[in-house]
């Protein structure tokens, strides 16, 4: 069968030879064992079952049948059948077309414009493109098989791996493995999609990158950016430009954040934002980490929390805030820490530290906290402040609590206990305050605008009432005993409780202040 194929060969390739010399002189056909000047690069005719010639058709055309085999410098092509051009070093095949270059890769079509001179390969219908273990389908491609680099205007899907590529519009860099998509481009993993304007993908290290509004969506959450890469075989990404990760009812932001799917954490730096759509709860800082299983969160750098009620929300500043999920009581707690400051518009506080639980909805302030209340100044060794739907109606101090209030540049009215429990309105006005052990009170009468004595009084336990952000009436309970002065005749020491301190230069009036300790 060898020799058989041997002489067959050599007879189309001796019937080329006449044919061609009998309109254009002497050539050389490479494929007849005829070496050509190696300036003209032309098509080699390696196998034909029959060649034809019609000089009506044009000269130097051939007409190709049956298991046609080409060769053009280091590529080989197959197809049905071809027109051969020899004036213009061009063909046209036809059916079951089958370029190689290298040993990886394969180019598969129906109808195929090949320009030798210019090395351009325009392959059509059942287009196939395959690059070790990269497939790319399309109708119409235009492949460079001098630069090795395809182009594709009708639609294309590339499969890599797990990984199934869609666009209008693409253009694949062999040499470097690099695909450039365009126009409704569509990534499918098992695990998620990507959808982009434009994309750029390398099939080694398969790392999409992204260069336009991309969305990244899967079961577990949804992502949007503008700029970025996502490695799509060890599941890590970096997401610039107006990033965004939603993630059941929670989603965080940053300029620039970094996600590792499979550990279920992300990063971000600057203008960061974690909000949780449940509690109401905005955090913010410049650098921020995020955790989905459970769903914890760290802020820092200008960390802000925000718990959002209306038109009034409630701000807390701290160097470090930290949100913390119980996946059994599905509950979370907030830690902020240290140099904490709380601004809202009725209230005001400062502490070292301080947590927030949604189990309870209770602020709990720890380091020599100080609380402000329309003009009324509350310090202990340890306040809680309990809220429902987002306002607070309740404030517990305990040990060494201490309630002060300015009458005038030097005088203050003061209340002393062991511990104290203060009672808000729905206006956020502070209404009425229990002392339980060890009451002491200092408070100045008035009748109009005229201060008329300062009532010294003592009891173990005592109520306060307070009307238009001012003490009312003094109610002593248990034990009880004082002392009413007229104007000017009180002892100084009388008037001046133990442990008092005026901190109104530390109180925040904007929710700016908050940042200043």
């Amino acid at each position: 069968m060898d020799k058989k194929r041997c002489l067959n060969q050599a007879f189309v390739c001796f019937r080329s030879y006449v044919l061609l010399f009998l309109l254009t002189g002497p050539v050389f056909l490479p494929g007849c064992g005829v070496a050509m000047a190696q300036q003209t690069r032309q098509i080699e005719i390696l196998h034909a079952e029959s060649i034809e010639f019609d000089k009506a058709i044009g000269p130097n055309t051939q007409r190709l049948i049956g298991d046609v085999v080409f060769k053009h410098q280091e590529v080989t092509m197959n197809c049905d059948s071809a027109w051969f051009y020899a004036s213009t070093n061009s063909l046209d095949a036809f059916g079951h077309i089958h370029i190689r270059q290298s040993d990886t890769l394969n180019l598969y079509g129906d109808l195929l414009r090949y320009e030798g001179n210019t090395r351009m390969a325009r392959m059509r219908n059942n287009v196939r493109l395959i690059d070790n273990q990269t497939v790319l389908t399309t109708n119409s491609l235009d492949y460079d098989l001098k630069s090795s680099v395809g182009f594709y205007t009708g639609k294309g899907k590339i499969t890599n791996g797990d990984n199934v590529l869609e666009s209008e519009r693409g253009y694949y860099f062999t040499r470097t493995k690099n695909f450039h998509f365009s126009r409704n481009v569509l990534i499918t993993n098992p695990d998620y999609t990507i959808n982009a304007d434009t994309l750029r993908y390398n099939t080694v290290s398969r790392i999409a990158y992204f260069h336009g509004p991309t969305k990244i969506v899967s079961d577990s959450n949804t992502i949007y950016c503008e700029n970025g890469w996502y490695d799509t075989q060890f599941d890590k990404a970096q997401f610039n430009r107006n990033a965004f990760l939603s993630s059941g009812k929670q989603w965080i932001t940053g300029d620039s954040m970094y996600y590792d799917r499979r550990a279920g954490f992300g990063k971000a730096i600057a203008n960061v934002s974690v909000f949780d759509s449940v509690q109401k709860v905005l955090l913010k800082g410049q650098y921020g980490e995020y955790t989905e299983r459970p769903q914890n969160a760290m802020l820092t750098d200008s960390a802000l929390f925000i718990q959002i009620s209306g038109q009034d929300s409630l701000f807390v500043h701290a160097d470090t805030l930290r949100s913390v999920e119980d996946t059994v009581a599905q509950t979370k707690t907030l830690f902020a820490y240290y140099k904490v400051k709380i601004y809202k518009s009725d209230m005001q506080a400062k502490c070292d530290s301080l947590t927030y639980s949604t189990a309870d909805s209770t602020f709990r302030m720890y380091g020599t906290p100080v609380l402000w209340s329309d003009e009324n100044q509350l310090t202990s060794t340890f306040i809680e402040i309990r809220t429902r739907s987002n306002r607070p109606y309740r404030i517990d101090l305990y040990q060494t609590a201490f309630i002060a209030s300015r009458e005038d540049s030097s005088k203050f009215n003061q209340i002393r206990g062991k511990n104290m429990t203060g009672y808000i309105d729905e206006d956020g006005k502070l209404f009425r305050i229990d002392v339980t052990g060890n009451g002491q009170s200092v408070y100045y009468t008035k009748d109009g605008p005229d201060i008329v004595g300062v009532n010294s009084a003592e009891s173990t336990d005592m109520v306060i009432y307070l009307k238009d952000r001012k003490v009312q009436r003094i109610v002593l309970l248990t034990k009880p005993s004082g002392t009413i002065y007229p104007p000017g005749q009180a002892p100084e020491e009388e008037l001046i409780l133990k442990g008092f301190s005026w901190l109104e230069k530390f109180r925040p009036r904007t929710k700016d202040d908050i940042f200043f300790w």
